[in-house]
């Protein structure tokens, strides 16, 4: 059943497939722990004693609460599907906890880098270069996620209306707005692209210098190579610049649920970790203002 599972998650319900794997990576550990610690018991037929001796050996095995919470999530799902199979009449996990974890905050660049990063920077000519300055522009100026760059097909930006249409998790389509700025940088990458790279049959925007589409680990060292600028930033990935983005949209008074729909947050829970910096910047001037401070 958990080839069925696997199917599901990915065909169904669309799952990512980073997530996808996770879930087969998880599932044929458990499996592989039951078959070596209770004789070849198989997930299906595991109950509550046998989940919880899992996650115990996982605890004193150093793995991160993170970690195991992800594997609890994992199980949930599948012996939810086995149930509504009805391959099960009990659920394994409705005693099992998930584990407390450090609320991690987001990281992000401040403005004033920002700023710098994106108008003074040397990137270099032609068209690798202004790529570079696009894909930055992009992530930090829509608050897009890394594959959502890499999927975005020329018909997809809206130069005229300035909006960018994104296919995100779980094939969710969202409209994004963007900057009058950013049409400048569009319109010239697109003209250095066109005249310096030769063309391949796929729809999509941005490009390898041969033309042909990027490719994850290359927008990673792209980003890093420029954020490495700023010693600020603790971490740096193109997730930073969406954080950068949502930060700085909530620092600037935007409405939480709008940030919400922008980012493509399925709940408001997911938006609410970029308030912590907005608050303290709330409670900074309220101690420097009011006069009961």
């Amino acid at each position: 059943m958990v080839e069925s599972f696997i199917r599901y998650i990915q065909f169904e319900k669309r799952y990512s497939p980073k997530t996808v794997i996770s879930y087969q990576t998880d599932l044929k550990q458990f499996e592989n722990f039951l078959e070596k610690e209770y004789d070849g018991t198989i997930a299906q037929d595991a109950n509550y004693g046998l989940v919880r001796s899992w996650i115990v050996s996982l605890v004193e095995d150093k793995l991160d609460n993170l970690s195991v919470n992800r594997k609890i999530a994992c199980l949930r799902s599948y012996y939810k599907f086995l149930l509504r199979q009805e391959i099960i009449t009990k659920d394994p996990m409705m005693k099992i906890k998930i584990l407390k974890t450090k609320k991690k905050l987001p990281h992000f660049v401040n403005e004033s880098d920002t700023a710098i990063l994106l108008d003074n920077v040397n990137y270099g000519q032609g068209h690798a270069g202004q790529r570079d300055k696009l894909i930055l522009e992009l992530l930090y100026g829509t608050g897009m996620r890394l594959a959502e760059l890499i999927s975005l097909k020329e018909e997809d930006v809206n130069l005229h209306a300035r909006t960018i249409r994104v296919l995100g998790k779980r094939n969710k389509e969202r409209v994004i707005p963007f900057g009058e700025s950013l049409v400048e940088v569009i319109k010239e990458y697109k003209r250095l692209r066109n005249k310096e790279v030769s063309k391949q049959e796929h729809p999509y925007l941005l490009v390898t210098d041969d033309g042909s589409p990027l490719y994850p680990m290359m927008v990673n060292r792209i980003v890093k190579k420029y954020l490495k600028l700023f010693t600020s930033v603790e971490k740096k990935s193109p997730h930073v610049l969406r954080h950068s983005y949502a930060t700085h949209l909530l620092n600037k008074g935007a409405e939480i649920n709008a940030v919400k729909d922008l980012l493509g947050h399925s709940s408001l829970a997911a938006t609410q970790v970029y308030t912590h910096n907005s608050m303290e910047k709330l409670k900074k001037a309220f101690d420097q203002a009011h006069p009961k401070a």
